[in-house]
């Protein structure tokens, strides 16, 4: 018997109950071992040079020194 029909009969003996734990854990299984590289759409890349441009010319901007003033003003 493979280890995969080993790993089937196994999860057709568990509770239904616990059924929820299995699944986060094979879905843990499903990520890879190594980084995945990132492909960043366009408007992901604009937001990027923009926060780098931010950064080169901060006078530019205006800043907040608490989220209270920056969601008001925001939202005004």
């Amino acid at each position: 018997m493979s280890e995969r029909e080993l790993a089937i009969n196994l999860i057709k003996e568990i509770p239904e109950n616990k059924l929820a734990y299995i699944i986060s854990f094979l879905q843990g299984a499903l990520i890879p071992d190594e980084p995945q590289e990132y492909i960043f759409n366009a408007e992901t890349i604009e937001a990027f040079e923009e926060v780098e441009k931010m950064k080169k010319e901060p006078s530019k901007y205006k800043g907040y020194t608490n989220v209270d003033d920056m969601f008001e003003d925001m939202l005004s």
